[in-house]
């Protein structure tokens, strides 16, 4: 079920070639997030032929010794957001959201979930 969220803190994406993968392909696995957000379950992975590189979601990853299946098609795309920006959330994973930026043919992505929050949050001020 999606829902309507309002962007409260900006997000600007450091991955600008992100990771973009079909299910069933192989990946190699390499150290999961370990920084100061303490965002849980992602790991770094690279495509077989190391042309993609990027965080994956734990979930998604049949592991196998230092290489992983991929259960489901995914995209490590982030979206770019300031406050004000309203998204509608699809999925929320590992303390971040899947998303899409309101409007016709919007653009999908991630965005922490500590910087949005249920538009029904909002007193209207």
């Amino acid at each position: 079920m999606s829902r309507t969220y309002k962007v409260i803190k900006p997000h600007r994406s450091d991955y600008p070639q992100p990771i973009r993968l079909s299910a069933g392909e192989r990946v190699i696995l390499r150290e999961l997030y370990d920084g100061p957000e303490g965002w849980p379950n992602w790991r770094y992975c690279y495509t077989l032929d190391r042309k993609q590189e990027g965080w994956v979601p734990e979930q998604i990853i049949e592991n196998r010794d230092r290489e992983g299946i991929i259960r489901e098609s995914y995209s490590a795309n982030e979206l770019n957001v300031d406050p004000g920006d309203i998204v509608i959330v699809h999925r929320e994973l590992n303390e971040w959201v899947w998303c899409q930026r309101e409007g016709e043919e919007a653009e999908w992505g991630w965005v922490p979930l500590d910087h949005v929050e249920p538009v029904n949050n909002f007193s209207g001020k």
